[in-house]
């Protein structure tokens, strides 16, 4: 025998043991263990704290009303989903989705309705918007936009605060006259056209080149939100607010577009200057234009503008196209006086209408490269952030599961206590609780939703309707803290330079800067725009709304 060879003792040996003692009971207790282990992830946790938030709610939670089951069944549901948006443990594209089968097992809404929420004119808006946002990536449209304005506004030497201003600023004005949504998808390229100069991997400026890229992307997604404020057509909720105030009171003066243009430009001006100020306080320090002007080099930029050469016919075209679009949409609906082209179709035609058309237009015209080669094929389509689609469907399944199952009405009778409040505790108050619902419903349904309840508190205090609606509906544009918040915000978030955190870390201070100027302005400036100087009102309301 071997000396490697070991020596067995005879299986009959009364010594031997039946069973394996210590070493294998050892080995089966490691391997238990080690098989449980990778189970015990804060992952795992926080995926099964969704249906556990979930279980409790509805175990414990007692709500009040006809429909109280569904209600707290919403509620219930929400908690899971923000769970699982917020902790990011199961992908945000598969938690987008779980609505459709949430919604069904828990009574709130049939599969067929659910369904309905993923596709919808904002969707189809946003479909054409980033088919036309691929196009103009596709052929460097936006690199040469970027060059354009990085050279007008990076200073010499580079002033990162002056370039972060002009990408605002220009994204602002954008959005003063067209959709946050398109202002947003828009102008994204431009500003990831500037970002793409600065290197992506580790560098001894890694810090500072993030830091600046969190400010661009960020001043881009907000700047499309406040610019809306500006102008009654720059977002629906604006336009919801004039409907409202028509609907409610047909005797009074409407809102027309030059009377909000002179109270919401003013506050749109004060809350992005508040913007430029966090952000740069916040991601561009003093000494961050050495170590950027390395990759945005003033003479450089106007070498590699001149190298772009002219532009050539398909960038002449689908720009053309895009400004058509602009168009199109500041002039679908414009005012009572003036109802804009949408009125020829009977109010049929949306925003994601035309959206939808002037990106086929593409698929039409020839780029005049090659014979036969059209302007866009579906091949370069294959980048649509479908994962966005996904998104901003859950969010409008959610607004209609809230107003379907009772919860809004619930939300709407919590606000009952202000009632007694004086109004210069109320305003701002109705803006914080307007602003913080619309983080987790969409911007029209929570206009939608505390109007009706502030025009009776109004009355209720005896003071212009005007004074609580115009907070409650500008309040409702306060979406700063979610990627859900709004469409826009998606939009920024799926570029990877920012997350949750950074958008908590503005979007706070960017809040509270929004409450403060509609407090000062609303009382003083909005009560000369809008006609409430010492009137204590007695409104009697003129429609079935009473």
């Amino acid at each position: 025998m071997s000396s490697n060879q070991l020596v067995q003792e005879p299986p009959d040996d009364p010594r031997n043991p039946l069973l394996p003692l210590l070493r294998d009971g050892i080995h089966r207790s490691q391997s238990f263990n080690s098989s449980i282990r990778p189970l015990l992830t804060l992952n795992n946790l926080f995926i099964l704290l969704g249906p556990v938030l979930c279980a409790i709610i509805c175990l414990c939670v007692k709500l009040d009303g006809p429909g109280a089951a569904t209600s707290r069944n919403m509620l219930a549901v929400l908690a899971w989903v923000f769970t699982w948006w917020l902790t990011e443990a199961v992908p945000t594209p598969i938690t987008s989705m779980t609505p459709l089968f949430l919604f069904p097992l828990f009574g709130i809404a049939a599969a067929d309705d659910v369904a309905k929420s993923y596709m919808d004119d904002v969707i189809a808006l946003v479909l054409g918007s980033f088919i036309l946002a691929l196009a103009v990536e596709h052929y460097n449209i936006h690199r040469r936009l970027a060059l354009n304005i990085t050279i007008v506004f990076c200073g010499d030497p580079l002033n990162p605060p002056l370039l972060l201003l002009g990408i605002c600023a220009t994204t602002a004005f954008v959005s003063m006259w067209m959709h946050n949504v398109a202002a947003a998808v828009m102008m994204m390229p431009v500003a990831t056209g500037i970002l793409q100069r600065l290197p992506s991997g580790p560098t001894r400026d890694d810090v500072v080149i993030k830091n600046f890229c969190r400010a661009v992307v960020l001043g881009v997604i907000y700047s499309a939100a406040i610019g809306g404020m500006a102008t009654l057509t720059g977002t629906g909720v604006n336009l919801i607010l004039a409907g409202m105030w028509k609907s409610y009171f047909p005797e009074a003066n409407p809102i027309s577009f030059s009377t909000w243009f002179f109270f919401g430009f003013p506050l749109a001006l004060l809350i992005f200057l508040a913007l430029w100020a966090i952000l740069c306080f916040l991601y561009c320090s003093r000494g961050s234009g050495g170590p950027l002007s390395a990759y945005l080099d003033k003479a450089q930029l106007k070498r590699e503008l001149e190298l772009l050469g002219p532009m050539a016919f398909a960038e002449k075209i689908i720009l053309t196209v895009f400004s058509l679009l602009i168009v199109l949409w500041m002039t679908r609906s414009i005012t009572d006086d003036i109802p804009g082209w949408g009125a020829l179709f009977n109010g049929r035609a949306g925003d994601g209408t035309v959206s939808v058309m002037m990106a086929t237009l593409l698929f039409i015209i020839p780029n005049k490269k090659e014979k036969g080669e059209k302007l866009m094929d579906w091949n370069k389509c294959k980048k649509l952030p479908w994962n966005i689609i996904l998104l901003l469907g859950a969010g409008f399944a959610i607004a209609d599961g809230v107003r379907s199952s009772g919860l809004a009405d619930v939300l709407s009778e919590s606000l009952g206590f202000l009632e007694n409040a004086p109004y210069l505790a109320i305003a701002p108050m109705v803006c914080l609780i307007s602003g913080t619902i619309t983080e987790f419903t969409s911007n029209n349904a929570t206009t939608t939703l505390l109007l009706p309840l502030l025009i009776q508190i109004a009355q209720t205090m005896r003071v212009h309707p005007l004074l609580l609606m115009v907070p409650g509906a500008i309040g409702a544009q306060f979406a700063f803290f979610l990627p859900t918040g709004t469409p826009s915000n998606i939009v920024g978030f799926t570029t990877g330079h920012i997350d949750i955190g950074d958008m908590i870390r503005t979007g706070l201070p960017l809040k509270i800067a929004g409450v403060a100027a509609l407090s000062f302005l609303m009382p003083t400036l909005g009560a000369i725009v809008f006609g409430t100087a010492g009137q204590v009102v007695n409104w009697k309301l003129q429609n079935r709304h009473c």
